[in-house]
């Protein structure tokens, strides 16, 4: 057992995290497993909803820290391509284009001296 204060609190906070993780973890491939089955069903709609639901879930799992984002990537790239085999068109990827919060900026004509 952890002697000091803080080493004791790192311990508590490890648990909980770890707790977390393996939530996360476990809902990831439940997800998965979901669309997996909505493939074997034969339907494309709902292969569809459950593609774009599982790629939601992948993201913010890899976002979160618990897997690493090219392995998110990995993922996702296995299960489009169970989609496109399936004969659905190709899922509408999930990111965001990255916008810019600022505006760029642009020289003003007035002189400085």
């Amino acid at each position: 057992m952890s002697h000091s204060s803080s080493a004791q609190k790192r311990v508590r906070q490890n648990v909980k995290q770890r707790a977390r993780n393996r939530w996360r973890i476990k809902t990831m491939r439940e997800a998965i497993k979901d669309f997996e089955a909505s493939l074997a069903s034969g339907k494309a709609e709902d292969a569809q909803a459950a593609f774009l639901k599982v790629q939601k879930i992948i993201d913010r799992t890899a976002q979160h820290g618990v897997i690493h984002r090219n392995q998110a990537a990995r993922r996702k790239s296995r299960l489009n391509s169970k989609l496109v085999k399936m004969g659905s068109a190709p899922a509408v990827p999930a990111t965001k284009a990255r916008s810019s919060a600022r505006p760029a900026a642009g020289r003003s004509s007035a002189k400085k001296s």
